[in-house]
């Protein structure tokens, strides 16, 4: 256990820590030696009987998973770590819990200062008339390059749903073009000139996620300062929860009570704050996938969808290839100070027949890499990466295996019905085949007829 990264806590049934692994050592900024005999109190003065998750789970007997806890370490340190801890029983005796943490007071450091620095930005006397929104919404629905009919269909689509405030979810593979389209929505709509904001639900903790997307009150746990979350900073504006999937359902069910009654209450604080936000939200999974594998609360999804649509992955779009590749190869001629003309018509189908999973995005790396290598006029096969070159392999093995494959058991089914209708006479199947006898005699040996 000294070699693990997260640091794990033993106390006995009087509250005394008995086991104290080298990572927590260095999470609580004091000698092992010296915690270990001591009441888990005496080693964090800043906890309580009601915020140790270590004494609640000792005082209830509940296992608590992932929670939050935040304290002063031995060295006057603000310290928040991420905490399971578990009761040890004998029968329903509680002999003592063991608690697993992991520090994650950088992110959380992090985090703030990323939230601190957009409420500056977005804090001007001028907030509700400021245009500075669009240095991050940087995308409109000219930059949506498509010949697709799906594709057009749902540059349409968005363009109506701009003009409204309903809540829009958007579901596609990674790379497809979702913050396109997102982008596209908040500069075509009336929220267009205040702020834009952006959270991927999947790169923090639950309890991280809250405070970043709800704000926090001063107090409301150990270490929290006033600090308005997301939803303060976005009002007026455009919202954007990318993996609203990787959402905890707990935080889901209080962004519904936020849907349903356009207000926030900020982690520790007893008040309620009244906010205009619109909210668009993505998934890269199929929501009936979440919902069923409980990832997404049905109920939430029914009010982020009030408008949703799916964007086709690339390989679905194959006619979308050759105006892309010309508009990526048009972007880093300018930004390479190149002077490549197109790809050739065997890259083409090379391109047509591969599978891209990165989607488009995996389309705009492979011509970005390419140009930034060769200095050529028109992109030739010799200049396309191996993976793509193994595909069409792979392919064309594919191909040719089935195609003998068919071939063979259609000339054994004709030989045995020519047998039959012959009484087995090779001399007349052959004539019925219209080949050889000696060609018939070769083909009933090589099928073992």
């Amino acid at each position: 256990m000294d070699n693990l990264e997260e640091g794990i806590h033993i106390i006995d049934h009087t509250g005394k820590i008995v086991y104290y692994n080298n990572s927590a050592e260095q999470i609580d900024g004091i000698d092992k030696e010296k915690a270990i005999g001591k009441h888990l109190l005496a080693i964090y003065p800043s906890l309580t009987d009601e915020t140790s998750t270590l004494m609640t789970v000792m005082d209830t007997g509940i296992s608590i998973y992932k929670k939050e806890q935040n304290f002063i370490n031995y060295k006057g340190e603000k310290i928040s770590t991420i905490n399971t801890s578990i009761p040890l029983k004998n029968e329903d005796k509680i002999l003592g819990a063991v608690e697993i943490s992991k520090d994650i007071t950088n992110v959380r450091e992090m985090s703030e200062k990323i939230v601190d620095l957009q409420s500056k930005l977005y804090s001007g006397k001028n907030k509700k008339h400021t245009s500075r929104s669009n240095e991050y919404a940087k995308f409109n629905f000219r930059d949506i390059v498509s010949e697709n009919k799906e594709m057009i269909r749902l540059k349409a689509l968005a363009r109506r749903a701009a003009e409204g405030d309903a809540s829009i979810l958007i579901y596609g593979d990674t790379g497809t073009g979702k913050e396109l389209f997102v982008h596209s929505i908040h500069n075509g709509s009336k929220r267009r000139h205040n702020p834009f904001i952006t959270q991927n639900c999947a790169a923090l903790p639950a309890s991280l996620l809250e405070g970043i997307l709800f704000g926090t009150a001063k107090g409301g746990f150990t270490g929290a300062e006033d600090r308005q979350g997301l939803f303060e900073l976005a009002d007026g504006g455009t919202l954007f929860l990318d993996e609203i999937n990787s959402m905890p359902l707990e935080l889901q069910s209080k962004l519904l009570r936020v849907l349903q009654d356009g207000n926030i209450r900020r982690v520790g604080d007893t008040k309620t704050v009244d906010v205009d936000v619109r909210i668009i939200t993505a998934t890269n999974i199929p929501p009936e996938i979440a919902i069923e594998h409980k990832l997404l609360r049905k109920d939430l999804y029914y009010r982020l969808s009030v408008v949703n649509f799916e964007i086709p992955p690339l390989r679905d779009r194959v006619d979308d290839i050759p105006i892309l590749a010309d508009y990526f190869i048009n972007k880093f001629n300018v930004k390479l100070n190149k002077n490549i003309e197109g790809i050739s018509d065997d890259v083409l189908k090379l391109f047509e027949n591969y599978p891209w999973e990165g989607n488009v995005r995996e389309l705009e790396n492979t011509i970005e890499g390419i140009m930034h290598i060769y200095d050529i006029s028109t992109i030739e096969v010799e200049h396309i990466p191996t993976k793509i070159i193994k595909n069409q392999i792979k392919r064309t093995n594919i191909k040719e295996n089935s195609l003998n494959k068919i071939l063979e058991e259609t000339e054994r089914n004709l030989i045995l019905e020519a047998l039959k209708e012959t009484g087995n006479n090779i001399t007349h199947a052959a004539e019925l085949l219209q080949i050889p006898r000696q060609t018939l005699q070769y083909r009933i040996l090589k099928h073992k007829l």
